[in-house]
């Protein structure tokens, strides 16, 4: 009888054993689970905070790429601008240098005198040589001011004088006394002209 008491207690005592082992390994497992799901939640977040650092950083060097690359338009134009000009100052000056040849050219057709066969070999090549001039410079921009019988425009003619005409309408170009040149649209030397005026009133040659 004390024989079978033993046992059972022997049995009760391995139960006991038993059970706390198991509840030993569950919170030893317990735990081990924690620890692993808070070293992923580490790991997790420092790879969220890696991503946000080289997100931040591609967003910078796109601003930075976009930047330089206005930058360098901005240069291009800006030189391209500085050459326009450039080319543009240079060019007047040239054609600005060309107009007392072309007067010269000019001046010399109008005192020739067409009648006398002698000259008229010497009239014809400088009237071909003032042709072939002009029609030159035409290529490069350069436009004749010839105004006679328009009306008075102080933006391209420069009045000489006044004179009363019944003839003419008031402000209208009688004469020009020196051809005016544009070059691209630019005015380069105004018309030299003299405007018609009515008795009672004239033209605002200060405009």
């Amino acid at each position: 009888m004390s024989d079978n008491r033993d046992v059972q207690a022997e049995q009760e005592n391995t139960v006991d054993e038993t059970v706390v082992n198991t509840e030993e390994a569950q919170v030893e497992a317990s735990e081990a689970e924690g620890v692993e799901l808070d070293e992923n939640a580490q790991r997790i977040y420092e790879l969220e905070t890696a991503l946000s650092e080289a997100q931040a950083t591609i967003k910078d060097q796109q601003d930075g790429v976009l930047r330089a690359r206005a930058d360098a338009d901005n240069a291009r134009r800006r030189a391209e601008g500085e050459v326009e000009k450039a080319r543009k100052f240079a060019l007047e000056r040239f054609a600005g240098e060309l107009l007392p040849v072309i007067d010269n050219l000019e001046r010399a057709i109008e005192m020739t005198d067409g009648d006398n066969e002698a000259v008229k070999p010497l009239l014809e090549g400088v009237e071909m040589t003032h042709k072939t001039f002009l029609s030159t410079i035409e290529k490069f921009g350069l436009s004749l001011i010839d105004p006679q019988g328009e009306t008075f425009n102080p933006d391209l003619h420069q009045a000489m004088s006044m004179q009363e005409s019944a003839d003419h309408e008031p402000n209208t170009v009688m004469a020009v006394m020196q051809k005016g040149y544009q070059i691209n649209g630019r005015l380069l030397r105004p018309a030299m002209v003299m405007v018609s005026r009515a008795p009672s009133g004239g033209v605002d040659t200060q405009a």
